[in-house]
């Protein structure tokens, strides 16, 4: 009987240690099959998570756009407020706005002055105008007047004459060369569009 105990024992050992070590083995390979499959869902998910960057780099040049349109927009918008008035009712207007003595008037008049015509037709010693001139002034005598030629590239010659003269008379031709000689060259600022509408709208030419 003792002998008998002897050879069952280290069977039943022999036995158990290989059923251990193919537990062991389904282990590791169970492991390694999880591991495989979370490695593969975490690689699916991030191919199809977008690229935030390349979203916030699109999103920023889609308002730079709109805000370019937008821009173009109002650039067209005012260019069309000015589209309705020729090209010399808006030089009379921006002139006026820019040098007119009184800005609350209630009529801007344009008087055409021929080259030739003296600066002052009640004295006989008046110098003339080399050139066409163009005279803007209000309805009343307090508005005050502004003189000037046209360049056509945005500037003009401001003669310093007065809508009414007062003074001596004869002055002498020096008197009035010396005006002449000292114009002065200005440029014309674009000015406002509305306030350039309202001072068309009361422009009377002679």
């Amino acid at each position: 009987m003792k002998k008998q105990t002897i050879f069952i024992y280290p069977s039943i050992a022999l036995l158990s240690f290989s059923l251990l070590m193919t537990g062991c083995s389904d282990d590791e390979v169970a492991e390694g099959n999880s591991t495989k499959t979370v490695e593969s869902m975490e690689k699916k998910s991030s191919e199809e998570k977008p690229n935030s960057s390349e979203h916030d780099v699109d999103s920023t040049k889609s308002e730079q756009t709109g805000t370019s349109s937008e821009n173009r927009e109002n650039s067209k918008e005012k260019t069309d407020l000015l589209s309705a008035y020729s090209s010399k009712e808006i030089e009379y207007a921006r002139v006026w706005l820019q040098l007119g003595p009184n800005q609350q008037i209630d009529h801007l008049y344009i008087q055409h002055i021929k080259a030739g015509t003296k600066l002052n037709p009640d004295d006989e010693t008046s110098e003339s105008y080399p050139e066409d001139v163009i005279q803007l002034a209000g309805s009343r005598l307090a508005d005050g007047s502004v003189t000037y030629s046209g360049n056509g590239n945005g500037t003009i010659n401001v003669y310093n004459v007065p809508l009414r003269w007062d003074g001596q008379y004869p002055a002498g031709k020096d008197f009035y060369q010396d005006m002449i000689n000292h114009t002065k060259l200005i440029s014309v600022d674009v000015g406002n569009d509305e306030q350039i509408i309202q001072l068309i709208k009361k422009i009377e030419e002679n």
